[in-house]
């Protein structure tokens, strides 16, 4: 039988004292309005596979179309009262970074500093062809400008990675690299493809000089996190878990706190950071 208030305060002694990384997931951005792919609830959706949206001009349309209309609402939710509390504690040096596999910026937004996004960002662009980088408010402006019907519509369902669905992409006109007319596409990693190289070493350091690590919203299923994970059990260093629901490494960790991110994050934050 869980007792969560008894493992919060386990999971506060064994952080404190101690510098902490930090891995979050979609469950630290839903009480921002991003659902999580595999939460209660959520969806049945197919994303997009890397090589489809390589070789099929029909599927890039559709993409873009409801990335368009997705981004949109992105940029208007705000980060929630767990991105905040991490915040704090990284402004009161008790973390070496947060490793997230969000492609939101709500980390930032709140005051994070030390951020990787091991699946990359929804607000930078870049070619395929050439490999030049450009930001998201340009190359929507040329959406809007290319396809001059498009509205955000007062309902749309939006997704983990920035998507929703939409009817209309028949009818969408996807802009070209402005520098060489190549193919683009969001700086996001979609399924088929490998996080770079210098991406998950930037994590895996972050990991690494942690004391004890923080995984924050995370049902811990894809590759890029149990890797990251890794990285601390093979240094038996203790991981605390904070998270509705299961989670794949629930028998690794040293503590497993059921529960929201935003109240645990902030509750854990206010036992660690000194007040002024």
């Amino acid at each position: 039988m869980l007792d969560t208030a008894s493992d919060l305060q386990r999971a506060i002694d064994l952080l404190r004292g101690r510098r902490v990384a930090v891995l979050t997931g979609a469950g630290i951005s839903t009480d921002s309005g991003i659902p999580d792919y595999r939460g209660a609830g959520a969806p049945p959706r197919t994303p997009m596979v890397f090589e489809t949206f390589r070789s099929s001009e029909e599927a890039r349309r559709r993409y873009w179309a409801g990335s368009h209309l997705g981004w949109k609402r992105f940029t208007g939710v705000q980060p929630n009262d767990g991105h905040r509390a991490l915040a704090r504690m990284e402004e009161a040096d008790l973390i070496t970074g947060i490793a997230t596999q969000n492609v939101d910026d709500l980390h930032e937004r709140a005051g994070s500093r030390e951020v990787v996004h091991v699946h990359g960002r929804m607000h930078t662009v870049s070619c395929l062809q050439c490999g030049r980088s450009y930001d998201r408010e340009r190359i929507a402006a040329e959406i809007e400008r290319l396809n001059p019907w498009i509205v955000v519509p007062e309902q749309v369902r939006l997704q983990p990675d920035g998507d929703v669905e939409i009817d209309a992409s028949q009818d969408f006109r996807v802009p070209p690299c402005p520098h060489c007319g190549g193919m683009l596409k969001p700086d996001v990693v979609f399924f088929g493809e490998f996080v770079p190289p210098a991406v998950f070493a930037a994590a895996r350091d972050t990991i690494a000089a942690g004391q004890a690590v923080l995984v924050a919203g995370s049902s811990l299923v894809v590759n890029s996190g149990t890797r990251l994970l890794e990285v601390a059990r093979r240094a038996d260093v203790p991981i605390v878990i904070v998270n509705r629901g299961e989670t794949k490494w629930d028998a690794r960790a040293a503590v497993r706190v059921e529960g929201g991110t935003s109240e645990t994050l902030t509750e854990i934050a206010d036992a660690l950071v000194a007040p002024f």
